[in-house]
């Protein structure tokens, strides 16, 4: 992929992150598919970030189980485990709502969700701007 094709996705996530804080703000976003979108937001920087170390994971896409992009996405660079966290929280609203266990979601989950996704973003594009020297904004 390149530093051009990871700039490309990158920039493409930042817009929809930004369609989601908009509509966090309008208050016009709902609990599951927020968190949806997130998770293939945060699956799509893993991706691109691995194709642009040359470690592409075949057989896993956006859609795929965020865990399992994770595993392959921190192999061979454990300093990528900061993102574990945040995947991690996405995913906990994800089985909190297949379980119908809203009640056990922390207080705002879909501010914490957007934020969350926003979050994992921003770390990836410093990494991407040390590693790879894509321009800051």
């Amino acid at each position: 992929m390149g530093a051009s094709g990871l700039e490309a996705v990158m920039r493409d996530v930042d817009r929809e992150i930004h369609v989601l804080e908009d509509g966090l703000r309008e208050g016009k976003l709902t609990l599951a598919p927020t968190v949806d979108s997130a998770l293939r937001l945060v699956n799509r920087l893993m991706l691109a970030f691995a194709r642009a170390a040359d470690r592409a994971i075949p057989g896993l896409g956006e859609d795929s189980d965020p865990l399992e992009v994770f595993k392959a996405f921190v192999k061979g660079d454990p300093s990528l485990n900061a993102v574990r966290d945040n995947v991690r929280e996405l995913v906990y609203y994800r089985n909190c709502l297949d379980a119908l266990r809203e009640d056990a979601l922390p207080a705002h989950p879909v501010a914490m969700a957007v934020r969350t996704v926003r979050h994992t973003y921003l770390y990836m594009r410093t990494r991407a701007i040390k590693e790879y020297g894509l321009q800051e904004k």
